[in-house]
């Protein structure tokens, strides 16, 4: 789990460069407005450099990139950019690099970056939301692809157990383990309790062509995937 001045979400992937460790986040975790400001190039957002504490680490991360101040900077005006490039970068204390895996919990992996989904194909994540109540039982997900949306930009999802607020920001896998996406939204169509996840492999591209971070890459995982279906 991540706390952004008390915003709570689920870390997605592990990411490095030649020097430091990174984990993402979405970027409305750093959001000042309300639940439905969505649109990243006209929400607002906590700046770089606000402290993001990281559960398991002995020192709070920073916050060192952010798609939506990106895309204001930029004056980005693409409505699909805008509306689901949804990515941010935390970077870890150094005290901590030493206690970082990047295998997702329970389904290992990822195993590479980028994947497309067509319709029914099997997705799988893992959700840490308090609002469990501690139950771990119901944090890996496993579920089905509903088609894309946003040219690409998004994937809808249906998992079971949906994800909830506080898995914003959490990983999903494809059905072969490679990195898909990132949870951004909650939605009510095309079915209630599904939800939209933001194309990570986009939201990379895009945040290496626009920013300082072009030498960061996604750290695959230790552990091999290990999908099916859940007991």
């Amino acid at each position: 789990m991540t706390f952004t001045d008390g915003a709570q979400c689920t870390a997605n992937f592990v990411f490095s460069d030649a020097t430091d460790v990174y984990i993402g986040q979405a970027a409305h975790c750093s959001g000042t407005g309300t639940a439905t400001e969505t649109d990243g190039c006209d929400s607002g957002s906590l700046p770089i450099g606000t402290p993001v504490e990281v559960d398991g680490a002995s020192q709070p991360g920073t916050l060192v990139y952010n798609s939506w101040l990106t895309m204001q900077a930029k004056g980005e005006s693409d409505p699909d950019t805008c509306a689901y490039n949804d990515f941010a970068l935390v970077k870890l204390n150094p005290a901590d690099y030493g206690k970082v895996n990047p295998s997702v919990p329970y389904w290992g992996g990822p195993n590479a970056v980028g994947a497309t989904t067509q319709l029914r194909d099997k997705v799988y994540s893992y959700g840490n939301s308090s609002l469990r109540g501690g139950v771990s039982q119901l944090s890996p997900k496993e579920g089905y692809s509903l088609g894309d949306d946003g040219g690409g930009w998004s994937h809808t999802v249906y998992t079971a157990t949906p994800g909830i607020p506080g898995d914003s920001g959490s990983a999903f896998l494809s059905k072969t383990g490679a990195a898909l996406g990132v949870l951004s939204t909650v939605a009510i169509a095309p079915v209630t309790g599904s939800n939209g996840v933001g194309d990570v492999k986009r939201e990379l591209d895009y945040m290496k062509a626009n920013s300082s971070f072009s030498g960061v890459s996604l750290a695959l995982g230790t552990e091999p995937f290990k999908g099916g279906p859940l007991p």
